[in-house]
């Protein structure tokens, strides 16, 4: 992506649209607990405050994003955990202020970066429009954890998800090698339908010599990638044992493997317009 001006766009979109979810919440509703385990609505927009701080520090300030690094170390099993909940103790009010600060510093660093540049992260360095787009997808997956916290009807999905879906096929070798196995030498053929009916695809241009393939609907692959859905109530088809294995294992987030989410039972996962 040569111009990661949209991308940006879109992650700032993607913030108002969760901040309007969280604008109003009462002092219950932040300790509403949400499906990740132990973590409250507050340790979720925590989270993304302490990723966001810490993504702002890679952008502008190595030196102290260095040290952030060496912190981890000390916990690297816990470190994600520590950070939510360091930044959930802070009064809602505080919270919400320091988040959308920590939005608009991310935005305004990300436009101001050098072409080319290239940042340091907990995992392999990533570029401007990489850094945006995992940003995105991060708080469109919080974003759902906390509508379903809250009993309210997910927000219908947009084109913002071509950016999480992209990620999501450019991680492919990444789950697989954090489940310790050697990743196919050839891509997947990935045909995906959008919200709006239109189809994207990824991977060789004729199917023929893609080594698997993968179809479905954009936002059941999102689901699955940001592990939000068990593949079981997912409307995805996979053509071939190593396409099939991805299914199982896909991540789009840094990381050791997710556990992910247990299957509803019912065959498909919520959608939007239902009521969690």
């Amino acid at each position: 992506m040569s111009d990661p001006s949209a991308v940006i766009d879109d992650l700032r979109q993607e913030g108002a649209q969760l901040d309007q979810l969280v604008a109003e919440l009462s002092a219950e509703q932040w300790a509403l607990d949400t499906p990740a385990p132990t973590w409250t609505v507050a340790h979720q927009i925590a989270h993304l405050a302490w990723t966001d701080h810490a993504s702002v520090l890679a952008v502008t300030d190595r030196a102290a994003f260095d040290r952030e690094v060496e912190k981890a170390l000390t916990s690297p099993g816990d470190f994600v955990d520590n950070g939510a909940e360091e930044w959930a103790k802070k009064p809602p009010a505080r919270l919400l202020a320091d988040w959308r600060a920590g939005r608009e510093a991310l935005a305004d660093a990300l436009r101001a970066a050098p072409d080319g540049a290239r940042f340091p992260w907990y995992g392999p360095p990533m570029s401007t429009a990489s850094m945006a787009t995992a940003r995105l997808m991060e708080t469109w997956a919080h974003g759902l954890d906390v509508a379903d916290a809250l009993g309210v009807p997910r927000i219908a999905p947009t084109a913002r998800l071509r950016h999480i879906a992209r990620l999501g096929v450019r991680t492919r070798d990444f789950a697989f090698g954090v489940h310790g196995m050697a990743p196919p030498f050839d891509e997947f053929r990935v045909e995906l339908v959008g919200p709006a009916g239109e189809l994207w695809t990824y991977g060789p241009e004729d199917p023929k010599h893609a080594v698997g393939r993968v179809t479905g609907p954009a936002l059941d692959f999102c689901l699955l990638v940001t592990q939000r859905a068990h593949r079981t109530d997912l409307a995805l088809h996979a053509e071939g044992d190593d396409a099939d294995q991805w299914l199982d294992i896909a991540q789009a987030f840094a990381g050791p493997p997710g556990k992910g989410r247990a299957p509803t039972g019912d065959g498909r996962a919520p959608t939007e317009g239902d009521t969690q």
